[in-house]
């Protein structure tokens, strides 16, 4: 038995433990007992490493201590620490099955599941119940789905760009209108920029969990926090990162040089950038996914491990559309009769 599996024995019956996010400890799964994972050390994990291009890091290592799944349906890799709670991939809901020892980058730090799973449900229905022309069986079939728990891999960058652009904007209007040339430079620092370290982290789990991040939350990686979720592993070098990461970083940039520029219309025709001072953390962050199906359409709804906010996939029901497009229809013939009538001498 590895050295993390043992950990996650309970020191009073020997029973497996698992990760109990409403005590921030683990639960022995037999009898109950609970342990802290608190450690002087907490704070430090917040510690970021300065990027040196010139190590090699190219190769992830093996990391043998954790049961490795692949996922026959989307090809996603993920890992269970202790009890394995699902034989199901969170991501895609597809059927995993165990492989040879993972390899991959250790995460440096993760902010631990604070929602636990019994409250996932609720925040669902509540998000479910506040979504305008939904079936009305909606909600009875997404109970029918299935919620994972998963710590997926994410990156936290900081960096210095010092940019230079050359950019127009409109002056005057109508047939005075022209556009006028402008060249300028800012510099631009980006604090904690999380970024996604896997393909198969989508728009909806990364809009889902990058909500006021706060690097305080962090902990040092354990085990014990990953006892009885999935997690992936980190595969990417930083470089790799850094260049997934380059697309929101530029568009990022550009809508700064348009606020730089600070006039109407104005559009980026070049920008040259120098980056230095780059900052970076391998860390994993806790979400809730429901899988559930819609009239044989798979969907899937996320909830924040770490607050309980709530995004996902819905249908609508056709009639209620048909029905709110009445009401409005009729609310604007309603108003532009009242507003002519008003304004009638």
């Amino acid at each position: 038995m590895s050295i993390a599996q043992s950990d996650l024995l309970c020191q009073s019956c020997a029973g497996q433990c698992a990760f109990d996010p409403a005590h921030q400890g683990l639960t022995c799964t037999h009898c109950g007992t609970r342990r802290s994972l608190a450690t002087p050390w907490d704070t430090q994990a917040a510690a970021e490493t300065r990027y040196n291009p010139g190590a090699n890091d190219a190769t992830a290592p093996a990391l043998p201590e954790s049961i490795h799944c692949h996922c026959e349906t989307c090809g996603g890799e993920v890992t269970f620490t202790g009890p394995a709670l699902s034989t199901h991939c969170p991501y895609c809901d597809g059927p995993v099955v165990m492989t040879s020892a993972a390899e991959g980058f250790r995460a440096m730090a993760l902010i631990p599941f604070r929602v636990p799973a019994e409250a996932a449900p609720d925040h669902i229905a509540q998000w479910i119940k506040g979504r305008l022309c939904a079936p009305n069986d909606l909600s009875a079939t997404s109970s029918e789905g299935r919620i994972a728990g998963l710590y997926a891999p994410f990156w936290t960058f900081d960096s210095t760009e010092f940019v230079r652009y050359t950019a127009t904007y409109r002056r005057g209007s109508g047939d005075k209108a022209r556009r006028v040339r402008v060249s300028g430079s800012l510099q631009v620092h980006f604090d904690d920029m999380l970024a996604p370290a896997s393909d198969h982290v989508t728009p909806l789990i990364r809009d889902g969990i990058l909500h006021d991040f706060d690097p305080r939350r962090l902990r040092p990686y354990r085990a014990g926090y990953l006892a009885g979720f999935a997690a992936e592993r980190h595969r990417q070098s930083v470089a790799e990162g850094l260049a997934s990461n380059e697309a929101d970083k530029h568009l990022l940039l550009r809508n700064r040089v348009k606020d730089h520029v600070g006039k109407p219309a104005t559009r980026v025709s070049q920008m040259d950038t120098d980056t230095s001072g780059i900052h970076y953390r391998r860390i994993l962050l806790p979400v809730w996914i429901l899988h559930y199906s819609y009239g044989d359409k798979p969907m899937k709804v996320v909830v924040s491990g770490i607050d309980g906010r709530t995004y996902g996939e819905r249908p609508f029901s056709r009639m209620k559309l048909l029905r709110a497009s009445a009401i409005f229809a009729a609310a604007a013939v309603a108003f532009g009769f009242l507003w002519g009538y008003a304004g009638a001498p």
